[in-house]
Parts: C-alpha cells; structure tokens; sequence
C-alpha cells in the first residue's frame, strides 16, 4: 500500500493518515521511505532491461528538473527521458537518468547507454535544440535525422517579433505545418521567409537558419507528422511526472529521485504495452524505406533487395 501510494503521488508525511485510516498506528515518515525502497528493485530492472523490440524509427528526447539535497545544500537536478516507438508499433520508455546538468557528456552517456541495451534502427530523433545533445544525437545516433521541436522553435522565433504582432507571425508559420505534402510544405516555408523578410528580418532569418531541422519530419509519411514534428508527446508524459514529484518537492537525494521518477514511467511503460498502437506497423515500413529511398537516391548499384535488408 506504502508502494502504490507513493508512485501515485501521495507524500511519505500523509502515509501515517493513511495507514492509521487502515487502522495501523505508527507509521512515520522515515519508516514510509524506507519502505517504498521496495521500488527500487523493479525501477531497476526497467531501467537495465534490454531494448529489443527495435527498430526504434522514432525517438523522442526532453529533459525536466528537480530539486535535490546535496552535500547539505538544495540543487537543481536533469531528469532526462527517452521514449521511442518500436517496430510493433508500441511507444516505450527507453530510458530515464538524472544529471548535475543538461550538458553534452550527461547526453552522451545516457545516448550511449541506450545504445548499448539495444537501441538500434533510429531514423529521427526529436527534441528541443539544446547544443549538448545535438552533439551527442549526431555522435552517437550516426544517420539519425533530428527534429527541431517546433512548439521550443516557435517560442524561440517570436522572441524576435514584437508582442503586438506575435499572435500574427505565429499563425503565419502554422500554415507551414498545415500542408498535405512535402513539396508544398517546402513551398509554403520559402512564401511564409518571404513574407516575414521585410518587416521582421529576424525572425526570417531564424527561420532560413532552422529549415533543415524544422522540416526533416517532411521526409516521412504525413501520417506520422502530428507525431513527429514537436515533442509535444514527451511534454504530456513530462507534465504527468511533474504531477507526482511536485508533491515530495525537494528529494532528498538523487536515489528517491530515481525511485519515483522510474517507478512512474515504469507504470506508463506498461499502459502503452497494452494500448492501442501508436503508429501502425505498415506505415512505419513505409518510413523506413522512404528514409532509405531518399539516402540512396541517385546512387549506383543499389537493388531491391538490398533497399529490404537496408529496412
């Protein structure tokens, strides 16, 4: 009961209430934390467990912080997360760490880390743009597409818009993303740069400079796009997380951190298992070879049966 309240956001100083209204007595909080350390083996055989159900077309990368006591002092913690959509058609959650700070080593390691539990076949990585793990996406995830999120994207391009004309400009680049095809998504971005050039230079600018990472989800199939153009999948698992840790508020180290964090994502691991599929296993076939068909394009000696083995 301890557990299961615990994962479900009930803080360890209302558990003696509880136990008492189950006619227990004298259940402090020391004794309801030592006791939801029964987590611990589960959280940890979900965070070491092999990734085998690959390939991982999709990955999606966000990192949230928390507080923690350390070293006699109150400091701000990364909780970094991976989810990815596997070749059933399943969303998962690859992965979960805590870091001193959202830097490109604690990316690369905790990248490295999936890979080396199996994580394979990634064809597009999704997250927001922070330069660290950029770096370690295209280090470690060699051939991966990445994805500016464009909901982070968009808040970045209307810091260069004056306020009484951001509702405008946002709505303008919204009928980037309203397109049916990748042509004409291309199309309407180069108008959309055009319209914005002249009287906010900036904002077109940053545009121009962002295209590639803005439009790689035009590469895939159109059924995927909702998907896969932001991270807004990830914020909604975020927020959720959010829920249940703002109730302990400061933890009191980095292992009660893991042990909530990880026995929540765990329990959302397993609802997505039995849900209804995400993406279907014929359309991401379909993204997969389109993402090979478009990288071997124009190439010598490439045969049908190679593009299979590819995919």
């Amino acid at each position: 009961m301890v557990c299961q309240a615990y994962v479900e956001g009930v803080s360890t100083r209302r558990v003696d209430d509880l136990a008492k209204s189950m006619g227990i007595d004298g259940m402090s909080k020391s004794q309801a934390s030592e006791l939801a350390k029964d987590l611990d083996t589960k959280v940890a055989e979900f965070r070491n467990r092999p990734l085998d159900a690959g390939p991982y077309t999709y990955v999606w990368l966000d990192a949230l912080f928390h507080k923690v006591r350390e070293g006699g002092r109150v400091v701000s913690v990364a909780t970094v997360i991976a989810t990815g959509v596997n070749a059933d058609g399943h969303r998962e959650v690859l992965g979960v760490d805590v870091f001193t700070t959202e830097d490109g080593a604690g990316w690369m390691a905790f990248l490295r880390g999936l890979v080396a539990r199996g994580l394979s076949g990634v064809a597009l990585v999704i997250s927001d743009a922070h330069e660290g793990l950029k770096n370690a996406i295209a280090s470690v995830l060699p051939g991966a597409c990445w994805q500016r999120c464009r909901t982070h994207a968009m808040r970045n391009l209307l810091t260069r818009v004056p306020k009484a004309a951001q509702a405008m400009v946002a709505t303008l680049v919204r009928t980037i993303f309203a397109q049916s095809d990748a042509t004409q998504v291309r199309a309407q971005f180069a108008r959309v740069v055009d319209q914005l050039e002249d009287q906010f230079s900036a904002a077109a600018e940053f545009l121009t400079g962002a295209e590639a990472d803005l439009l790689a989800f035009a590469t895939f199939p159109v059924e995927h796009w909702r998907q896969i153009w932001s991270n807004n999948t990830q914020e909604r698992l975020n927020k959720e997380l959010r829920r249940r840790t703002d109730v302990v508020g400061i933890f009191p180290n980095r292992a009660a951190l893991i042990r909530l964090a990880g026995a929540v994502l765990a329990e959302q691991h397993d609802e997505w298992a039995v849900a209804r599929r995400y993406m279907s296993t014929e359309s991401l076939t379909k993204a997969r070879m389109q993402l090979i068909a478009g990288e071997v394009a124009g190439a010598e000696g490439v045969t049908t049966a190679q593009l299979d083995v590819a995919s």
